[in-house]
């Protein structure tokens, strides 16, 4: 090719003036370097294809994974707890969480918040007096009130001509936790002030400032909104109490009516009161849902298998040799045999076999239906433990496998193979652009001796014009 190319330059040059002389200085710098170039290309198109394959692999294993734990962790594997009195309390579960068994429930006494109702006044536009409104909070018992010294009190101004609707505004906007609104009842406004649940959140409510009376406070002193526990004329109308319960015979208290960290995950939200009538919580079973989802893990294991035999084919596979497809292939094969719950009882399931796993001659996985089915006759409650988002289980097993294979660390990895097919990439980049150099420079010195070359030629041309001429002048002559 670059015989045939310079043999063409040398032809044109021979024709002196109007040579293109950069293209053709392009080609044969073009031509000098094409057959490494195209080889470098291919190998780059190859080892593209091998990233993209086992990078393939390692997201089919990670989403099969992930699939697993939703499932597991909010599908149709996902443990749900009942109650039989639905009037006590309403009952959840951590998320992931396999709970088995029945706990006893005896609600004695649901959280409260504390709730004021202020003096009456005509209406909600009624002028409170200019002041300001301090809440102090702790614990309220009978007439006496024991401050809480970890909580800084609250206060709230009262600009003169404020109103009933004012005070009630400026105390939500306060962040104190304690809310309040204005209710028209029969006997006139009044404000009603509601704080946290729990026995901790009671709270008074001092009143001083330019309108605060020296006597009995009436409509318009500010202290017409005070209130202590000891003075107490029927403003309190509900005291703030810690809800107290019994869960399996043990007695137990909680500020608010909503209660986590019980027990096996076990979460309640207190609604009712069944002091001497306990109910009865417990879990449904996820044993009927099994065999679809070990029908569905087959499944999509043989997806990733067969893409495995493509990929990793010694007669063409674009993973043919590859450290990372093989040691892959090992791990799927012993898939079966894997000791998924280290810590069972004895004679209680453990490996993906005892669920049905079981695998082909030709790697290919299967259903063994007749042997899942006698687990969950034998022992359902562990074979459904078996499906945990915890440190064991179908789901940790297939996690750890599709992380394992992430490990670009570990050269027989897919992870391994991805990280050195990118290194080995970049290495070929590096090389077409040091080829793209040298091409350059070829260009830039031919074009420069072409150049030379075509202005001896001219210069020839130019002579042998002349010549030419002297020789047809003389001929003349001598005619």
């Amino acid at each position: 090719m670059e015989t045939s190319s310079t043999s063409s330059i040398i032809g044109a040059l021979g024709g002196g003036s109007g040579v293109d002389m950069v293209k053709l200085a392009s080609d044969l710098a073009a031509a000098r370097f094409a057959a490494r170039v195209q080889q470098l290309e291919a190998k780059n198109e190859l080892l593209d294809t091998r990233i993209s394959a086992a990078s393939a692999l390692r997201s089919q294993l990670s989403q099969l994974a992930s699939a697993l734990g939703d499932r597991i962790r909010t599908g149709d594997l996902a443990t749900t707890p009942t109650i039989a009195n639905s009037a006590v309390a309403r009952v959840a579960l951590a998320s992931g969480v396999q709970a088995s068994g029945t706990y006893q429930l005896e609600v004695e006494q649901l959280a409260s918040s504390q709730t004021l109702a202020s003096n009456a006044y005509t209406s909600a536009q009624d002028e409170v007096g200019e002041g300001a409104l301090t809440i102090r909070f702790g614990a309220v018992s009978g007439g006496s009130f024991v401050a809480d010294s970890a909580r800084d009190p609250v206060t709230i101004n009262v600009a003169a001509g404020a109103t009933l609707s004012d005070v009630a505004a400026a105390i939500n906007a306060s962040g104190s936790g304690v809310t309040a609104y204005v209710a028209n009842g029969t006997g006139g406004a009044q404000l009603l002030f509601k704080g946290a649940e729990g026995a901790a959140n009671g709270f008074v409510i001092e009143a001083s400032g330019a309108s605060a009376s020296s006597g009995a406070p009436a409509a318009g002193n500010i202290d017409y909104l005070a209130w202590q526990p000891a003075s107490d004329s029927g403003q309190l109308r509900q005291t703030a109490q810690d809800a107290r319960f019994k869960l399996d015979t043990v007695e137990m208290t909680a500020a608010s009516n909503t209660v986590d960290g019980l027990p096996g995950g076990l979460s309640l939200t207190l609604t009712g009161t069944n002091v001497g009538a306990p109910t009865q919580i417990g879990f449904t079973s996820a044993t009927g849902q099994i065999a679809s989802v070990m029908g569905d893990f087959v499944s999509a294991l043989n997806d990733i298998t067969a893409q495995l035999r493509e990929s990793a084919d010694p007669l063409g596979g674009e993973l043919g040799s590859d450290s990372g497809a093989r040691k892959l292939k090992r791990e799927l094969a012993k898939l079966p045999g894997v000791d998924v719950m280290p810590n069972a009882a004895p004679g209680a399931p453990h490996t993906l076999g005892d669920l049905g796993l079981a695998i082909n001659r030709d790697g290919t996985f299967r259903l063994d239906s007749t042997r899942l089915n006698a687990t969950l006759a034998a022992n359902s409650s562990a074979a459904a433990a078996m499906f945990t988002t915890g440190l064991f289980g179908v789901y940790a097993t297939m996690d750890n496998l599709a992380r394992a294979t992430g490990k670009a660390s570990d050269p027989g990895t897919l992870a391994g193979s991805v990280a050195r097919y990118t290194q080995q990439s970049e290495r070929v980049t590096e090389q077409l652009a040091d080829i793209a150099d040298q091409q350059d420079r070829l260009r830039a010195q031919m074009v420069k001796q072409f150049a030379a070359s075509d202005r001896n030629v001219s210069a020839s041309q130019s002579t042998l014009s002349f010549l030419r001429n002297q020789i047809d002048a003389w001929n003349n002559n001598n005619g």
